[in-house]
């Protein structure tokens, strides 16, 4: 299914209308300032919203219907998260935002029929949260995993975990996480619950991005003691998982801050129809104009670049590639929109009196999470100088 395909679709132009029908009458209106890092109190408005995007038909657009999903491909789901994304809410209270979007599907891949029932099943049903551990504070796994500190041993009874994770979103208030630690075998993945003795909450860290589900967590595990069956698809195989998780979790970031940067740009746009100054409408400037023309240039090009990506996914066609130039590519860009959306704003677009600023804090996080945009252009180019002419890299 193509972007042409998507347009003529009357099935998901129907699910696009009631996605924005239900961020706007129902998450936009919840919005509120009282949420910017208070991980309960975001915890609670997406508590009162979930039952509303059940009752209409939105909730799990990334998963099966056998897992209660919508069983949307990916570009498909292309449109229903950038609707949802016009709201930080709206992605939480359909269920498929980060980090439990990414884990479910984890889940979904390699977890075992007792795993998806101890784990996934409440997870889809919104009762509780996850979080996705491997960043480590120096010398330890940052942009380059293999720098893994997280140690894990077996014991008689299973494991022993021993490591320190920071940055940790989704940690405040998760019900377990999926850890990634370093076995005599390799990289492993591990299910931790974080009522497990061994496993510590030190803090929420305080960070740029307003409306962290669950905030950003810093860890210590000391000799966390988990069951053989702790352990998430085959031992030594971690980073394999953790690649396989990585892709379809960026591109799906692409999509929901596609959507938060098309509501900056809609704020700015009715900002500057109304507000007047030296005798004119600002609509009325051309430089204000341009600059508005060339935030629109931006989102169709993220969007184009998305639903590209998208396409190949669902064809089953590898993407490390084409993931890793959209990611780049649409976290600079809808940041350069949000940036404009406040500075056609004023002052205004500065203070928290309107959105746009906070949007605008939302999304500078993106061209670090998931792999700085600086680490992504050095590995493209090595593969691109690599590979012989018109060969797909």
């Amino acid at each position: 299914m193509n972007l042409l395909d998507v347009e003529r679709d009357p099935a998901i132009a129907d699910l696009r209308r009631r996605t924005r029908n239900f961020v706007d009458r129902h998450a936009i209106a919840l919005e509120d300032r009282a949420h910017v890092h208070h991980p309960d109190a975001l915890d609670a408005a997406l508590a009162a919203l979930r039952p509303v995007a059940q009752a209409q038909g939105l909730y799990l657009p990334q998963l099966p219907r056998e897992q209660g999903g919508l069983g949307l491909t990916w570009v498909q789901r292309a449109v229903v998260l950038e609707e949802a994304g016009r709201s930080y809410l709206g992605p939480g209270a359909m269920n498929c935002a980060a980090p439990d979007q990414p884990n479910m599907i984890s889940l979904l891949r390699q977890g075992t029929p007792a795993q998806q029932r101890r784990y996934l099943e409440p997870l889809a049903a919104g009762r509780i949260r996850s979080c996705f551990a491997m960043t480590e504070p120096a010398p330890g796994a940052g942009s380059d995993p293999s720098m893994l500190q997280t140690r894990a041993v077996r014991t008689e009874g299973g494991w022993a975990i021993t490591g320190h994770k920071w940055f940790i979103t989704g940690a405040v208030g998760a019900r377990f996480a999926i850890v990634l630690a370093q076995t005599d075998e390799g990289p492993t993945q591990f299910i931790v619950e974080t009522a497990n003795p061994g496993f510590r909450l030190v803090r929420s860290i305080p960070a740029i991005d307003p409306y962290a589900i669950g905030g950003h967590g810093e860890i210590v595990l000391d000799h966390c003691k988990v069951a053989h069956d702790a352990v998430l698809g085959e031992v030594g195989q971690g980073f394999v998982y953790a690649q396989q998780r990585l892709e379809p979790a960026r591109l799906s970031h692409c999509m929901r801050l596609a959507g938060r940067a098309r509501r900056a740009l809609e704020l700015a746009q009715a900002y500057v129809t109304r507000r007047h100054s030296f005798g004119h409408r600002l609509a009325d400037l051309q430089q204000v104009q341009a600059m508005v023309a060339d935030c629109h240039m931006k989102l169709h090009a993220c969007r184009l670049m998305t639903l590209d990506c998208a396409a190949r996914m669902d064809a089953g066609l590898p993407v490390k590639t084409e993931s890793a130039m959209t990611k780049v590519f649409v976290s600079e860009a809808l940041y350069q929109v949000a940036d404009s959306a406040a500075q056609l704003m004023g002052a205004l677009g500065m203070s928290e009196d309107a959105p746009v600023a906070l949007i605008l804090r939302e999304l500078r996080p993106f061209r670090i999470y998931d792999g700085a945009s600086e680490l992504h252009r050095a590995t493209l180019g090595r593969r691109f100088l690599q590979s012989t002419p018109g060969d797909n890299p």
